[in-house]
């Protein structure tokens, strides 16, 4: 058996950003099906929602790719 204690992969700080990314790519998404108008080419559905939802894959992306910061 291994006495030395086995770190994690992550953070807790890219567990943060990994669970505000989830939020930002579920707003979108939710933002999306709000658009009234007819097949969702309004504001909402063309421009806001994706554009939230594309935020929140940059920040999941982020929190991968950082590096955790006690190594």
């Amino acid at each position: 058996m291994n006495s030395k204690k086995e770190e994690l992969p992550f953070s807790s700080a890219n567990y943060t950003m990994m669970l505000i990314g989830i939020a930002l790519i579920l707003a979108g998404f939710l933002i999306m099906t709000l658009d009234t108008t007819e097949f969702g080419f309004g504001f909402l559905g063309l421009t806001l929602g994706p554009v939230v939802t594309v935020l929140g894959f940059i920040v999941e992306f982020w929190a991968i790719l950082r590096k955790p910061a006690n190594s």
